[in-house]
């Protein structure tokens, strides 16, 4: 497995499989980031979100829509998406550090708490969900 820095960075695909990106860890950032590289575009998120969404999840106790939504974009209640973004959640607002490209938290975390053998997700072309391991 990759060691998820900038140099070995983890290779993953988007729930329905259709694209790869890439994520690494940030440790000199502040906080630490989560980067998440699209093609030509770099999305950032606080590096917390792994444990903090896993946390979340195991209090779910089932499977959660993912719903991932652009920054601009309302996103769907209930989903992995709305979380992220939600001022109840631990960091009481966005995962997402970059203005302009916060969102879609519901499309790159869960393939990435996936492969750290943290969650389970769906791989449908539409309508994937996650749930707690």
């Amino acid at each position: 497995m990759a060691q998820g820095t900038k140099e070995d960075p983890w290779v993953l695909k988007t729930p329905p499989g259709s694209s790869e990106y890439t994520m690494y860890k940030d440790d000199q950032a502040d906080p630490p980031t989560l980067v998440c590289q699209v093609g030509s575009t770099t999305l950032k998120y606080d590096f917390r979100a792994i444990a903090d969404l896993h946390a979340w999840l195991v209090k779910q106790a089932d499977w959660v829509a993912l719903g991932a939504a652009d920054e601009k974009k309302d996103a769907a209640p209930h989903t992995v998406e709305a979380w992220g973004r939600s001022p109840d959640n631990p960091v009481g607002g966005w995962y997402g550090l970059r203005n302009g490209y916060r969102g879609r938290f519901g499309m790159y975390l869960p393939p990435l708490l996936e492969m750290l053998g943290l969650a389970e997700v769906t791989h449908e072309s539409r309508n994937n969900q996650m749930r707690a391991r």
